[in-house]
C-alpha cells in the first residue's frame, strides 16, 4: 500500500511558456518551484504521478543534522531554519517541528563514531552533546534496557512526510506558479544546443531553463539527453503502528531502529539500512563505481528480486517524445514492502519497547530510494545541457533537506549568491577514474 499522503487539486491548463520548468514534484523540486516563485518567477512544476507520490512521503521524516556527510552538513543546517521559516510564510503545515533527536547504543564503536562527528560539528556551531550511560538509560528509560551511551541533538527534528510536500505545492499556486500531476515530462527540446522547451505528454512548455528533480528516474531520463549519470535505487520497507496510548518520544534511534511520530495518531517504525537491490541493467551498468558503498554495507544491503525491472524506472531504453514513456507506464512507483524486513522490524522495535508488540500495524509501504556512489546528492548545471540544472540522487537524504536543497538550486538557476558552496554536488565527480569518497564519520 501507499504510504499516507494528503492527495491536493493541481492547475488543470498547461502554459505555453514558463520561465523555468521543474521536473518532478517531490520534496526536491517542489521546494525549488517555491523559492523560483518566491522571487518572481513564472514556475511549472509537472509530475507525472501525484504530488509528494514516491519516497517523498515514505521515508522517516527525519530533518536532521546528526551524523551528516560533512559535505551535507551546511545544507542540513541551512534546511532547519528553512522549515521553519516557509511554514511562517506561507501559512501551511508541513508537521514540522525541532523535537531534537535521540540515538542510544551498547556498540562502543558506534558511540565512538558519533563521538568523533560530534567534535567536527561542534566545531562549526552545530549543537550535539553525547550522554554518558546513566543519561542515555534515563532518557531512554521507555525502553526498560541499560545503554552505554548516546547523542542528543537537540536543534533537529521532524516534519510530516504525508502534509509536507503537498503543503509546498499549495505554496507554489499561491504565489502564482503553476503544478501538473498526471502529467509526464517525455523530453527536452533544443535550439543551437540549449534548452528551448519540455515535452510533455499534454503538449510541449516553451522554456530555456529546466530542473530535474526525478529523484529514481532521474538517470533514465539524464540517457534521453546523452548524460552519463551514475545511479542505482533501494528499495526500503517501513510500517506503521497505531501507538495513540503509548507514551513513546517523537523521534528515536537505537540498535538499528528507528521510531517516528506520524501526524495521525501512528508511529512508523524502520530498520535502518536495511534494503534490497533489485537488480537491473542500469545496476549492472554502474555497479563498479557502487561497490565501494555496497562493501561498507554489505550487512544489510541484500539482493532483491525482479520489482525493480518491472518498475521501469532505471530503463536503459531510450524513448521516443511522441509516444508514452515508461514514466506513463509507471505513474507512482509502489514497490511492495519486504515481508522479512517488517517481521524483523516488529520484532527488534518490540524487544526495545515490549508496548509495540500489542499495537496494530496500520499500514506497511516500500519505496526506492535514489542513491550515488558517495551517498551525496548531484546539484548543479550540466554543462552539455546549456539551460538544464540536475538535482538528483539525494540517497534517503533529500527529504530532511529538501528546503536547503530547493534554495540551493533556486540560487543556481537565478545567478544569486548560493546559500551553501556547490561544488562538493557537481556532477563531474563520477566522471570515469574518479577517485570516489565513501569515507564516514
Amino acid at each position: 500500500m501507499p504510504a499516507p499522503l494528503r492527495f491536493i487539486e493541481s492547475t488543470s491548463e498547461l502554459p505555453s511558456q514558463a520561465d523555468v520548468v521543474v521536473i518532478g514534484a517531490g520534496v526536491i523540486g517542489s521546494f525549488t518551484a517555491y523559492y523560483l516563485a518566491k522571487r518572481g518567477l513564472k514556475v511549472a512544476l509537472i509530475e507525472k504521478g501525484v504530488v509528494g507520490g514516491e519516497q517523498s512521503s515514505r521515508n522517516w521524516g527525519w530533518c536532521r543534522q546528526q551524523n551528516r556527510d560533512e559535505r551535507e552538513l551546511p545544507l542540513a543546517t541551512k534546511a532547519l531554519d528553512l522549515w521553519e521559516q516557509f511554514g511562517i510564510e506561507s501559512g501551511e503545515e508541513t508537521g514540522f517541528r525541532r523535537c531534537g533527536l535521540f540515538y542510544v547504543s551498547n556498540d562502543e564503536s558506534e558511540i565512538a563514531t558519533w563521538a568523533k562527528w560530534g567534535d567536527y560539528a561542534r566545531s562549526i556551531g552545530v549543537k550535539t552533546r553525547m550522554l554518558n550511560s546513566q543519561e542515555a538509560t534515563e532518557k531512554g528509560s521507555f525502553t526498560k534496557q541499560v545503554w552505554k551511551g548516546g547523542v542528543h541533538s537537540q536543534m533537529d527534528g521532524i516534519a510530516d512526510p504525508g502534509l509536507a510536500v503537498p503543503a509546498v505545492a499549495r505554496a507554489i499556486m499561491a504565489l502564482g506558479g503553476t503544478v501538473h500531476q498526471a502529467c509526464a515530462a517525455r523530453g527536452i527540446e533544443t535550439t543551437a544546443g540549449a534548452v528551448s522547451g519540455v515535452v510533455t505528454e499534454r503538449g510541449t512548455i516553451a522554456t530555456k531553463l529546466v530542473i530535474h528533480a526525478g529523484g529514481a528516474w532521474a538517470s533514465s531520463f539524464m540517457r534521453q539527453l546523452g548524460v552519463r549519470f551514475p545511479q542505482a535505487t533501494v528499495r526500503q520497507s517501513i510500517l506503521a503502528v497505531g501507538t495513540g496510548h503509548m507514551s513513546l518520544p517523537d523521534a528515536f534511534y537505537g540498535d538499528s531502529m528507528s521510531i517516528t511520530r506520524r501526524g495521525d495518531g501512528a508511529h512508523a517504525l524502520a530498520y535502518s539500512g536495511r534494503a534490497k537491490v533489485d537488480p537491473t541493467m542500469q545496476f549492472l551498468q554502474f555497479q563498479k563505481q557502487f561497490i565501494p558503498m555496497f562493501k561498507q554495507r554489505w550487512k544489510k544491503v541484500s539482493p532483491g528480486g525482479l520489482q525493480g525491472l518491472r518498475a521501469g524506472h532505471e530503463t536503459l531504453s531510450r524513448w521516443a517524445l511522441d509516444r508514452p514513456t515508461p514514466m506513463e507506464a509507471r505513474r507512482i512507483l509502489d514497490p511492495s514492502p519486504d515481508a522479512k524486513t517488517i517481521r524483523l522490524t516488529v520484532e527488534r522495535v518490540s524487544r526495545l519497547i515490549p508496548e509495540v508488540a500489542r499495537a496494530p500495524i496500520v499500514g506497511t509501504w516500500a519505496g526506492f530510494v535514489d542513491s550515488t556512489p558517495d551517498g551525496v546528492p548531484v546539484i548543479g548545471e550540466i554543462p552539455a545541457v546549456p539551460g538544464f540544472i540536475l538535482a538528483a540522487g539525494f540517497s534517503g537524504h533529500g527529504f530532511g533537506i529538501g528546503p536547503g536543497a530547493g534554495h540551493l538550486v533556486a540560487d543556481i538557476a537565478t545567478g544569486q549568491e548560493p546559500i551553501v558552496d556547490p561544488r562538493p554536488y557537481r556532477l563531474a565527480r563520477f566522471d570515469p577514474g574518479a577517485e570516489i569518497d565513501v569515507s564516514e564519520f
